[in-house]
């Protein structure tokens, strides 16, 4: 048994309980605005974290107050020893859950069932197919709804994450809200942020203002409904009057959340990252097979975590090129 401790706290006094833990950098698609068209250059295997330091590294944090784990990737189940970590994870005190694509998701369910993990979120940018290969470069629509179905089908709490971009899929708010009309389900559309090699702009942007005026154009203020924050919230979540679903906004860039931010990033090849919006991180699994504390380097990083996105607390700032491309690119980062 691990004796816990919650000392994760960052100099404003906000608690951090919640690791997003990146498998791969590996994916089975190509997204725009996560991978540069050209690729990048990937972690030689050494230099990832293999399936028992992955467990050292997520004891560690449990042991200073984490109580829910997110496994991202890249595509989390590209690795071959998915299956294995979530074995050895689901060993802690944790909240396991994991982000994907969802087009390998029907070999996994039996794992999923098996191993607690019941809260998974799906990355779906378009309902039309051939919108869906031109964004991810690859023809992979069908297999992706399916498996969005099977989800919902076989009970696990799905919530599918859409990024939003102007002249690309705008026109689908609706579309996306009206799958929660008769599924439980959560949408939630996020807004396009800046990292490295997806050539953001302020023009591709959707903001929150703009996704409620599509909604209530077409529903109506007063079918419209706003719903209580949770704790630690990223989405501002709201329901259309009788639908079974809801629908959420992540809005990092027009409306951001960080007042109450819990979440730590631990990448693939064992660095910390204590904000998404950060270029600075600190190489834990060095220190890790040296021996060295791995505790003293994390409370490091926490205290070195700014107020509001890496100190980009301002338009003016978030639209600097010079800051975000600094950053990594999303796909070696951990959605």
């Amino acid at each position: 048994m691990i004796k816990t401790t919650n000392v994760l706290n960052d100099s404003f006094g906000r608690k951090h309980n919640y690791l997003r833990i990146s498998l791969i950098e590996k994916c089975n698609l190509r997204c725009d605005y996560c991978m540069p068209a050209a690729g990048i250059p990937l972690s030689p295997k050494k230099e990832l974290m293999n399936a028992d330091e992955i467990l050292k590294m997520a004891k560690i944090f449990v042991s200073q107050g984490v109580d829910k784990i997110r496994l991202t990737g890249g595509e989390p189940l590209v690795r071959k020893d998915f299956a294995d970590i979530v074995k050895k994870l689901a060993t802690l005190p944790v909240r396991l859950s994991i982000t994907t694509n969802a087009i390998l998701a029907d070999r996994f369910i039996e794992t999923f069932h098996q191993y607690g993990l019941t809260d998974i979120n799906v990355s779906l940018d378009t309902l039309e197919t051939d919108k869906f290969k031109m964004i991810t470069r690859r023809d992979q629509f069908k297999k992706a709804y399916q498996n969005i179905q099977l989800l919902i089908n076989e009970g696990f709490n799905v919530k599918i994450n859409a990024v939003l971009m102007q002249d690309f899929n705008k026109d689908e708010i609706v579309d996306f809200v009206m799958l929660t009309r008769n599924s439980p389900i959560t949408v939630r559309f996020i807004e396009f942020m800046p990292f490295d090699g997806n050539r953001w702009n302020k023009s591709k942007l959707v903001t929150e203002k703009e996704i409620l005026e599509e909604v209530t154009d077409f529903f109506g203020d007063k079918y419209l409904h706003k719903l209580e924050d949770e704790q630690h919230f990223t989405s501002r979540n709201y329901q259309i009057e009788g639908f079974e679903g809801k629908f959420g906004i992540i809005s990092s860039v027009t409306n951001p959340f960080c007042s109450g931010c819990n979440r730590i990033r631990l990448t693939a090849n064992g660095k910390i990252k204590n904000c998404l919006f950060s270029n600075h991180e600190l190489d834990l699994l060095t220190a890790l097979r040296e021996g060295r504390d791995v505790k003293e380097l994390i409370l490091k990083s926490l205290g070195e975590k700014k107020k509001v996105r890496a100190g980009m607390d301002d338009f003016e700032k978030l639209n600097d090129p010079e800051k975000h491309n600094k950053n990594r690119s999303m796909i070696s980062i951990g959605g």
